[in-house]
């Protein structure tokens, strides 16, 4: 073995350089490396792509193309930059120069951006000829637009190469593609964190320890697409989990957040949670805080200034300027409470995100909750998955929607995250 070959296998884990190995031996016309998180796949698929490039330039000269085209696909401009394009930066020490439409050559090959999130992404890409395309995050990306990416990779000799953490089993990137792989023309690997050595034993079991049970440990740890069966936060432990009011902190020695899902023929409720910046376990760098919720207020058929006056009295007994994190399905609530001098934000409503925060914090015993707060103590053990394991089923869910509007909007504003 060269010594640059030797040099080459040291860069990789064990997984990235057999994957490396299929990738470069024999052709192939779709790859997806999908599985945990933390397991390498985007670090390799970053390395694929610019060797990619360099192929399809070299392609292109044979075939006397002067501008070959390559899609670069991704959830958001926001997670490009995050996951591709800063990371080769940081690496290899690129410089990335954007013409007006938001493109850029790169080794002689003309790269087309486009974003997956929604159908809008087909704008970008429509009517043309691609000499292959990656494509970041696969399993959030729009259907169509993904269908339309594979569908302009019509150059000779195109290839398109995935990277995607897992879903539910019947998502229609497993369905359609991996589970149709047949190792020729659609190659699909399996990853899992366990696969990283370049990861420490500590890291792994802090990752592990900070995961929720369940659904999530599956899907992020062993990059399993599995069904979310059975109860969101199995770690809930009514012995550990709830205490007596009286032993929750005084109020003033907490950062107070309320969460609010507006109702009416079903339950409408405001949580009151109180965070102790003082109280939290550090893991790797993250801070996780000791969250209390000390009251819940439930009501069905209530209007708007009902609930004005609940937020009022609320702000009076914890502090004029509490946040009060709202759903926005209704604005016009939110902006009642605006208008009458309440602390009212838009609450971020990300799903999945949310449920982890609140299962993270649960699972290290850094959630308790109030011995008053029976509503969501009866709720938390009906609150399930749906069929297909992608979103929680909408029954038994009011107050742990506003308990997740608290925390994971104040956690993202927090950390910058969200505005």
């Amino acid at each position: 073995m060269t010594k640059k070959k030797s040099r080459d296998l040291k860069m990789y884990t064990r997984k990235q350089n057999q994957v490396m190995r299929r990738a470069r031996s024999k052709d192939w016309f779709l790859m997806i490396n999908h599985g945990g998180v933390r397991a390498g796949k985007t670090v390799l698929n970053n390395d694929l792509f610019l060797m990619e490039l360099r192929r399809v330039r070299k392609k292109a000269d044979e075939l006397g193309i002067a501008k070959p085209i390559y899609i670069l696909a991704a959830y958001s401009s926001s997670t490009l930059k995050t996951n591709i394009l800063n990371e080769l930066e940081n690496k290899y020490g690129l410089t990335f120069k954007f013409d007006k439409s938001n493109n850029f050559f790169l080794f002689g090959v003309y790269v087309v951006t486009t974003f997956t999130a929604s159908i809008s992404g087909l704008g970008a890409i429509r009517g043309m000829t691609s000499f292959g395309a990656y494509i970041n995050e696969a399993s959030l990306a729009n259907k169509e637009v993904f269908g339309e990416i594979i569908n302009r990779c019509s150059g000779d000799g195109a290839r398109i190469l995935c990277d995607t953490n897992p879903d539910h089993p019947k998502h229609w990137l497993k369905v359609d593609y991996i589970d149709k792989a047949d190792g020729e023309n659609i190659v699909a690997n399996h990853f899992t964190v366990l696969d990283n050595n370049f990861l420490t034993k500590r890291y792994i079991d802090n990752l592990i320890a900070t995961t929720p049970s369940g659904t999530m440990t599956e899907r992020a740890i062993y990059g399993r697409w599995t069904i979310g069966e059975g109860a969101i936060y199995k770690d809930f432990d009514h012995n550990k989990h709830v205490i007596p009011r009286e032993k929750i902190p005084k109020s003033d020695t907490l950062k107070i957040v309320c969460g609010v899902d507006w109702g009416f023929e079903h339950n409408g409720v405001i949580s009151v949670i109180g965070i102790d910046m003082d109280d939290f376990i550090e893991v790797e760098g993250f801070k996780f805080y000791k969250h209390y919720l000390i009251e819940e207020h439930v009501h069905k058929h209530w209007h708007i200034n009902q609930w004005i006056d609940l937020a009022r009295d609320i702000a009076e007994r914890y502090g004029r300027r509490i946040p009060f994190y709202c759903d926005s399905a209704r604005p016009e609530y939110v902006d009642a409470f605006y208008n009458a001098r309440l602390n009212a934000r838009n609450a971020n409503k990300a799903v999945i995100p949310g449920i982890s925060e609140v299962g993270t914090l649960i699972k290290l015993g850094m959630f308790l909750v109030s011995d008053t707060c029976q509503d969501y103590i009866k709720e938390i053990g009906q609150y399930v998955w749906n069929k297909t394991g992608d979103a929680p089923l909408k029954e038994n869910d009011d107050t742990q929607d506003a308990v997740r509007y608290g925390v994971y909007t104040d956690k993202t504003i927090r950390i910058g995250g969200f505005n």
